[in-house]
């Protein structure tokens, strides 16, 4: 049997941030972060759903849940809201960074970024750097940045980054799913070389069954593609099963900064977490650091 989330340490006195907290894997980690005790902060884009969601988690009989409004799309609002969480909570134990949208047609966001560079990469690392500070003191403090296999297919646009050029909606969630891993390594770099006690680590649910695969059915409108979904529908698991390997991540006594967990059966498609491989880009410490730079500049401008 492997790691459930039975096996999750207590969380009492602990703060956690969830983005994406209303729905899918975000919603499973809430509520197994809550069950442990934790203050979870529901971090969410639109303020009715989360509301809606933490209602959903209340009349469980959860507590301790508290809801943020912000989109990842816009760098201003997530100033804001690192400005909120400064003021209200004052130190932060866990940042779990597992908002994400997938293959939309091809938009832009309020500061000019395909949106799912702007929300899955440029919004959670402009998150992370204003909260770092709140972790510093923190015992056991962890950054989890959620990925998933688009990673081993996906490639950095070097010189076009939000696809202006040849739009490929698939091509562009996976060059954002691989900066999230491409992140989550350097960040773990930076904070060794600092000696900070913050860890970074990885994270990706495998085939799980979430809102984002209906929701780029929806935005595609391809026969061919909806037909495939069909035929691996068997694969998928749970929205349950799907956050064990984040919140191993995120709990597990045992997992350690710089290491990426996954699904341990199928190849990473599903079962228990285990460590797993990283896409070999993301090794290059090299193409981490210009990702890392090329990122500030933008979330800077």
């Amino acid at each position: 049997m492997g790691w459930t989330v039975d096996d999750m340490p207590s969380q009492e006195g602990r703060i956690a941030v969830v983005t994406g907290a209303n729905i899918g894997l975000g919603l499973e980690t809430t509520r197994a972060l809550a069950q442990k005790g934790a203050t979870v902060v529901m971090a969410c884009r639109s303020k009715s759903r989360g509301e809606a969601a933490r209602r959903q988690l209340l009349d469980e009989g959860l507590t301790g849940l508290d809801l943020l409004e912000m989109d990842l799309a816009d760098l201003r609002s997530v100033e804001r809201a690192i400005d909120v969480l400064s003021d209200q909570y004052g130190h932060l134990d866990l940042l779990l960074n597992n908002a994400g949208v997938m293959a939309p047609p091809r938009q832009l966001s309020p500061q000019g970024h395909e949106l799912q560079f702007a929300v899955n990469h440029l919004g959670h690392m402009a998150l992370t750097q204003g909260l770092l500070p709140l972790m510093a003191s923190q015992t056991d403090a962890r950054v989890v940045s959620v990925t998933s296999g688009a990673q081993y297919f996906g490639a950095i646009r070097w010189d076009d980054l939000s696809w202006a050029k040849g739009y490929d909606r698939y091509g562009a969630y996976g060059q954002s799913k691989l900066a999230n891993v491409m992140f989550a390594l350097e960040l773990h770099n930076r904070l060794q070389s600092e000696n900070s006690s913050v860890k970074s680590l990885a994270a990706h649910p495998g085939i799980a069954r979430t809102n984002l695969q209906p929701a780029a059915l929806a935005s595609g409108g391809n026969r061919w593609e909806a037909m495939a979904y069909r035929l691996m529908d068997p694969l998928f698991q749970s929205a349950g099963m799907g956050a064990l390997p984040q919140l191993h991540a995120a709990t597990a006594a045992s997992a350690q900064s710089g290491e990426h967990y996954g699904p341990s059966q199928l190849g990473g498609l599903r079962g228990s977490p285990g460590q797993c491989r990283i896409a070999p880009t993301a090794l290059d410490p090299s193409k981490r650091q210009r990702l890392w730079d090329l990122s500030d500049q933008l979330i800077r401008a």
